[in-house]
């Protein structure tokens, strides 16, 4: 009889060095850190994005930016902007983000000397990490007091209310037989808002807090509870949540836009958002706000776009995902602004006054002139209802970003110890940030809130944009980073991603950057002007995030031996450890690199396990070509 064969000796057997760290017994796997891990579904990727860009701001900050600059004619500077700083920044953070697998801070490998960049984006981060979920906790709150079958801000009466207050039902009921001057007048909703929900009048100021709201108070306690359990399990449960908090928005965008449409006095509204006015075009003031809102609207620069693609496989086609994103996000803005301007046509009809005297942005369109039109609809409990219900998931999904660039960055700092612990650190994370944010739940909680919205994210995160276009395209060099994205997926940049990196985008974020220290007014609320002693906290707050870059090169430059110029030069080249993350997506320079490399060709361990050459093989081989025609060329 033959001998049997062992069952292992039946298996295949895997390369070694294919072999991920977290499948390998024995004391290697312990020295090794934990596997970052991946998406679990291809459109995981795709949804986050989305979910993240298309956040708040295209609802209350887009239509108003739209009808203030130009109403239709501002499409030709905010498509342009998009086309010159908004999709090159987009891919080229998805690029560094996928092709490293490293979140912001480890990401600056490809040149040490810069990591401050790094620090100064999670300093911004988790600054507006703190106001945004506050944000969620007022929609929240909203959300539970449209649970009832008179919404509370529908009448005046009372005991928040003041004698200024006028109830628009009463006017309609008096059939305007007398003329009612309601200039000087308080909508139900404006003083719900303000008296109820902030009791904004216990404090007399920003340095007067007052005492803390109890029922915010709780609500933030639940936005964070929410936040954390989506975040819970990294990619692997926001990832999930997405397919949820990214799509429903859009199914209720077109309800209330079908619903808003439909309204008597709708087309006065939409009219008015969308005339256009091309002499507002000759105006700088239009370009830049058009460039703000493209820059904000994608979130490049908060590390959420480079932290999403770093858990990618190496060869996802993020330059398609990039338009999908881009074009969505404008086109969903867009959509905004037919579904609250058609709203604010009817209700200026209601009233009797022009559309301009009820358009507001910000908080005040979200939680005053929306609900108040909410009141004047047959149903108003529902859709009331459902505009918060869109508020809550389109914040959500912007507040998952936020919390996974945060714990990605620190635990890819400290794999060995984070990793394997990264649930209970994102909760210390949670907590602590909701400890800061409590004093935004106080009486004067919304001075504090307007602060940190206005500084920071302002001018530091400009600064940290253009640092890393300037280092990418000029430090590592733009013919280095073309070639890792040929690595990556099959292809070179065209000339267009080339000239924009170099010099459109850098330059536009310059002017904007010089725009805003010259336009710079002190913040306000209202009628409120804030103390200088606030605004020099707010300024801090922005020179904070600048000043972590030179702290980073002072630490760098420390770290290593020789003369000034020398220790600059060496912390400036990418670390021996820069590349792909994995071993068999390591080719020309980027082979051996890895720590505990076993092997000088991990394109020959590949072609063994597929058994031939994949087009990305290809590419592989081509790369090398390239780089030993150039280290030729150099040579000679």
């Amino acid at each position: 009889l033959p001998t049997p064969i062992p069952w292992s000796l039946t298996q295949p057997v895997t390369p070694d060095l294919l072999v991920s760290p977290s499948s390998q017994d024995g004391d290697l796997g312990s020295e090794c850190p934990e596997d970052r891990g991946n998406w679990t579904g291809r459109l995981d990727f795709l949804l986050s994005c989305i979910g993240y860009c298309v956040g708040l701001g295209n609802v209350w900050r887009f239509p108003y930016r739209a009808y203030t600059n130009g109403g239709g004619a501002f499409l030709v500077p905010y498509f342009i902007m998009l086309a010159i700083c908004g999709i090159p920044i987009f891919f080229m953070e998805l690029s560094l983000g996928q092709f490293s697998s490293l979140g912001p801070l480890a990401v600056w490998k490809i040149s040490p000397l810069f990591k401050g960049v790094g620090m100064g984006t999670i300093l911004i981060v988790s600054l507006v990490a703190i106001y945004y979920n506050m944000i969620i906790a007022y929609v929240l709150f909203y959300l539970f007091a449209s649970l009832t079958s008179d919404l509370p801000w529908q009448h005046c009466g009372n005991w928040w209310n003041t004698d200024l207050c006028l109830d628009h039902h009463v006017i309609k009921a008096g059939n305007n037989t007398l003329p009612v001057n309601i200039s000087n007048t308080v909508s139900p909703s404006e003083e719900y808002w303000s008296r109820y929900v902030l009791h904004i009048q216990g404090s007399s100021g920003i340095g007067d807090p007052g005492r803390i709201r109890w029922n915010l108070c709780l609500c933030l306690l639940l936005s964070w509870t929410i936040v954390y359990l989506c975040i819970l399990k990294g990619v692997k449960s926001s990832g999930k949540v997405v397919y949820f908090t990214a799509t429903f928005p859009y199914l209720i965008l077109v309800m209330l836009l079908i619903r808003g449409v439909t309204l008597e006095g709708a087309w006065k509204g939409i009219q008015f958002y969308l005339t256009p006015q091309f002499d507002h075009l000759l105006s700088s003031k239009v370009w830049i706000e058009a460039a703000l809102q493209i820059f904000y609207s994608l979130g490049v620069g908060f590390g959420g776009l480079l932290t999403f693609a770093s858990y990618n496989t190496f060869h996802q086609n993020i330059y398609r995902d990039t338009f999908i994103v881009t074009l969505g996000n404008a086109i969903t803005s867009i959509l905004a602004g037919f579904a609250i301007f058609s709203v604010l046509g009817y209700m200026s009809q209601e009233l009797g006054v022009p559309v301009n005297q009820v358009a507001k942005a910000g908080p005040g369109l979200a939680f005053v002139v929306y609900p108040q039109a909410m009141t004047m609809l047959p149903l108003s409990p529902f859709w009331s209802f459902l505009f918060f219900f869109m508020l809550l998931t389109l914040g959500l999904d912007s507040q998952f970003a936020f919390m996974e660039t945060i714990v990605t960055a620190v635990t890819d700092e400290f794999p060995y110890y984070l990793r394997p612990k990264k649930a209970s650190f994102s909760a210390v994370i949670c907590i602590a940030l909701f400890l800061m944010g409590l004093i935004l739940t106080t009486e004067g909680g919304m001075y504090w809130l307007v602060l940190l919205d206005d500084y920071s994210a302002g001018f530091g995160l400009m600064v940290v944009v253009i640092t890393t276009c300037l280092v990418v395209t000029r430090v590592y060099g733009m013919k280095r980073f073309c070639r890792d994205i040929h690595m990556m997926l099959g292809f070179k940049p065209g000339p267009y991603f080339r000239a924009c990196w170099m010099i459109l985008s850098p330059a536009t974020m310059m002017a904007l950057l010089v725009y805003n220290i010259v336009k710079y007014q002190p913040s306000e609320y209202g009628n409120y002007r804030f103390p200088t002693w606030a605004e020099v906290l707010g300024i801090l707050m922005g020179v904070l995030s600048c000043l972590m870059i030179p702290m980073g090169m002072v630490v760098a430059v420390l770290q290593e031996e020789g003369t000034l110029w020398e220790r600059v030069q060496q912390a400036s080249r990418p670390a021996m450890d820069w590349g792909p993350s994995l071993e068999e997506n390591r080719t020309g320079v980027y082979v051996a690199s890895l720590a505990g490399s076993q092997s000088p060709k991990p394109l020959m361990v590949h072609m063994r396990k597929y058994g031939g050459i994949t087009s990305y093989e290809n590419t592989a081989i081509e790369v090398d070509h390239e780089m030993e025609e150039d280290d030729e060329e150099e040579s000679m």
